[in-house]
């Protein structure tokens, strides 16, 4: 996602966990308009706990204004997977559950699109994206500068 909306050149492969360390990209929209993305290594349950060095990165989160979840469209459960992060992010910070929050649901280009059904329950607003196709790409940024 971070390369696709900005300058960054973050590590990118197709196996979960790809990044190691979290990564800035300034992200330009309107006229002369531009807010700083953070990717943040993906959390694994007991983060809040440090496990996976999950506490390091949750403290960058401390600092965001907006949350974007990740979710992979082929993810088992991707509801399951979403009350997972905001677990680990309230357990960490309790504040943290205050943020505004965007739920995407990613890699929609691995799918058939034309059968599928959105069956998913997200009290958020919820984009479908592809950061491949650049999907929805403006849909999401806009969505995030509603909140800066």
């Amino acid at each position: 996602l971070l390369s696709s909306v900005s300058a960054a050149k973050p590590k990118i492969a197709d196996y979960p966990f790809t990044t190691l360390v979290p990564n800035l990209g300034i992200v330009k929209f309107g006229t002369y308009q531009s807010f700083t993305m953070a990717d943040i290594p993906g959390l694994i349950e007991g983060a809040h706990l440090g496990k996976g060095l999950g506490d390091q990165f949750l403290r960058h989160i401390e600092r965001t204004r907006v949350l974007v979840f990740m979710i992979d469209v082929n993810d088992e459960d991707p509801e399951e997977q979403f009350h997972l992060l905001l677990n680990e992010l309230t357990s960490f910070n309790a504040s943290l559950a205050e943020k505004p929050r965007i739920v995407c649901i990613s890699k929609m280009d691995t799918i058939d699109q034309q059968n599928f059904e959105a069956d998913f329950h997200f009290d958020d607003p919820t984009l479908f994206i592809s950061s491949v196709s650049r999907l929805h790409m403006n849909e999401l940024i806009s969505e995030i500068t509603k909140y800066l």
